[in-house]
């Protein structure tokens, strides 16, 4: 006997001005529902799950909560003013004996109950609000990108949570690996209707685009039809008039047709021009130490960073990723030991915090007034990649629109300020791309463009994220943080990780320097160099630095104007010496590389 629904919704339309959010949209969560509500940013996604929530109500049609059944909503951005802590806002709604509840998800959440509501950030009030909703348990579960400002760890928790869980729920995210991991439906929203697909996310993109291609088919033969219908219109209307005024009408029917359908949104037109090429060796760090008051950091951290290098920095929150970060780049000095950084570094920042946004400034002036990008004597131009652009024409790349561009940057969603942040860090060239947090807020379509770029980018990147599927993508090796002063590179991304890191029994036997169960010993093998040996490897950075410095001031000749046209011999020659010093160069440091490899 087929179960009454727990909610349903029928012939939904909702319109804030202009086009329609929804048109006659039909929706309905089953028991034991587990449902991706997928589309583009800005498609109305959380907009729909606000209806669904009680808290916003639709133009037209039915929203349909049996009696008995409770619906309970995730907030982005709760209202937590009438609470003193975070844990008294989570128990709320709950019986005093049921206070426990927030306790034990909290334990798993990782967020403090007793923390003061005024002196949290917007990151741990979101887990405030989710925690609140996993204590109240209600029929139906609807979370709004929940994994946002959650480290790994809790992500794994959340996920391992949903999966026993028999309660319904509906869930937005950008997640790939926790959508594949735990829906069993997927309602897609596109242009204000509502497709089903009565399967979990794994398989949705090949079907979405599926749709597309048979959607784009369809425009084109009615493109056809419609190009053949004017064109017998011009030519034998006229005797033909009283015998087809039903094809006429058709024809215009056809053009009505054409012109309602509401053309998708494209993807950003992004892109990342790399600067002057740095030298093959980007950052060499020795020995790092770094703690703050009893939190280590690292303790005698070495890292070896090569031009090209993709690394992912991977850990719980508050382990110091974003310190290590600092440290790599000469931001911030380690308490011991030593980072090297190699020559013609450009260093672009995408920061989780969003520092390089001015909030109370409009999208146009945060891109006219940096300095970097500014045009002299315009106030509608900016810079981008060394070509002047209209500030309009430029942020449409992004994918917004004119009445945004006056708009101020606090109004703009958090893909929509992740957008920004990329539209100003990809106008100017760099080499060596740093990147903390930078998946949070945007759409599968945006990270699959970024994925894309990244990799075919000429510079080096050090990624931080909590995106496993996207770490998986992009990078070539991932350090591991354990937030006690552990730090550990593993070739590959987060999934390679998985595989090689070493269980409890093994991480033991590498402190005592014992033999792994296969037999491999753990402590950490020295080859001695000889002493010429060890007086070259000490020389070689030297020799390195005044190669690549050569090799600039040739480049730099070289790249001067008429050179070639006034004085042949000369480009001819300085061509020779940037051939024999680029040789010489990629020796030292495979030398250098292959020493360092010996200790």
């Amino acid at each position: 006997m087929a179960r009454a629904p727990l909610l349903q919704m029928s012939s939904i339309s909702l319109t804030f001005g202009g086009n329609p959010i929804f048109d006659n949209l039909d929706l309905v969560v089953q028991p034991n529902d587990r449902v991706a509500l997928v589309g583009r940013n800005g498609s109305g996604k959380s907009t729909l799950m606000k209806v669904m929530a009680g808290l916003t109500e639709a133009d037209q049609g039915t929203f349909v909560v049996p009696p008995g059944i409770s619906v309970g909503y995730m907030e982005q951005d709760p209202d937590l003013s009438q609470w003193e802590t975070l844990g008294d806002y989570a128990a709320s709604n709950l019986d005093p004996t049921e206070h426990y509840k927030v306790a034990m998800v909290a334990e798993g959440l990782k967020f403090q109950p007793d923390m003061p509501v005024a002196t949290a950030s917007g990151g741990e009030r979101r887990r405030a609000a989710l925690a609140k909703l996993m204590a109240e348990e209600p029929d139906v579960m609807l979370l709004d990108e929940p994994t946002n400002h959650l480290d790994i760890q809790a992500i794994e928790w959340l996920e391992a949570e949903l999966s026993s869980t028999r309660t319904a729920f509906v869930l937005i995210s950008h997640d790939r690996t926790f959508l594949r991991a735990l829906t069993k439906a997927t309602p897609w929203i596109d242009r204000g209707q509502v497709r089903r697909r009565e399967s979990g996310f794994t398989g949705f993109e090949d079907w979405r685009d599926t749709v597309w291609a048979e959607e784009d088919d369809a425009r084109h033969k009615l493109d056809r039809k419609i190009k053949a219908e004017g064109k017998w219109a011009v030519e034998g209307i006229s005797a033909r008039r009283k015998r087809n005024q039903g094809r006429v009408r058709a024809l215009a029917e056809l053009r009505a047709e054409r012109g309602s359908q509401i053309r998708r949104q494209g993807t950003a037109a992004m892109e990342i021009e790399a600067g002057p090429t740095s030298g093959k060796r980007v950052i060499d760090a020795k020995g790092l130490f770094k703690s703050f008051g009893d939190q280590k950091i690292v303790t005698g951290f070495d890292l070896r960073v090569l031009r090209g290098d993709r690394v992912a920095f991977v850990g719980p929150n508050g382990v110091g990723k974003t310190t290590l970060l600092k440290m790599l780049i000469g931001e911030l000095a380690p308490d011991a030991g030593t980072v090297t950084l190699g020559t013609n570094l450009d260093v672009a920042v995408f920061d989780q915090t969003r520092s390089a946004l001015d909030l109370n400034a409009t999208l146009w002036d945060n891109l006219t007034n940096d300095p970097l990008m500014q045009v002299s004597g315009s106030s509608d131009q900016v810079m981008v990649r060394g070509q002047p652009r209209h500030v309009v024409g430029y942020l449409k790349d992004f994918l917004f629109d004119e009445r945004q561009m006056r708009a101020k940057v606090s109004s703009l969603s958090g893909g929509e300020k992740a957008r920004l942040l990329l539209a100003k860090l990809m106008a100017k060239p760099s080499n060596l791309m740093i990147m903390d947090e930078p998946t949070n807020d945007l759409d599968v379509e945006t990270l699959d463009l970024l994925q894309d770029i990244l990799g075919d980018y000429d510079g080096t990147v050090l990624l931080v994220s909590h995106d496993r599927d996207f770490i998986d993508r992009v990078a070539t090796t991932t350090v591991a943080l354990d937030g006690h002063g552990g730090a550990q590179a593993y070739p590959g991304g987060w999934s390679d990780y998985v595989r090689q890191r070493p269980t409890a029994a093994e991480e033991a036997a590498a402190k005592s320097g014992a033999a792994r169960p296969d037999g491999r010993n753990t402590a950490k093998r020295v080859e001695a160099l000889t002493f010429t040996e060890r007086k070259r490897l000490d020389d070689l950075p030297a020799i390195i630095e005044r190669l690549e410095a050569e090799v600039s001031k040739v480049s730099e000749l070289l790249e001067s104007e008429d050179l070639f046209t006034k004085e042949p011999v000369k480009f001819r020659k300085a061509s020779e010496v940037l051939g024999d010093k680029q040789a010489q160069l990629a020796a030292a440091e495979a030398e250098w590389m292959a020493l360092e490899d010996r200790i």
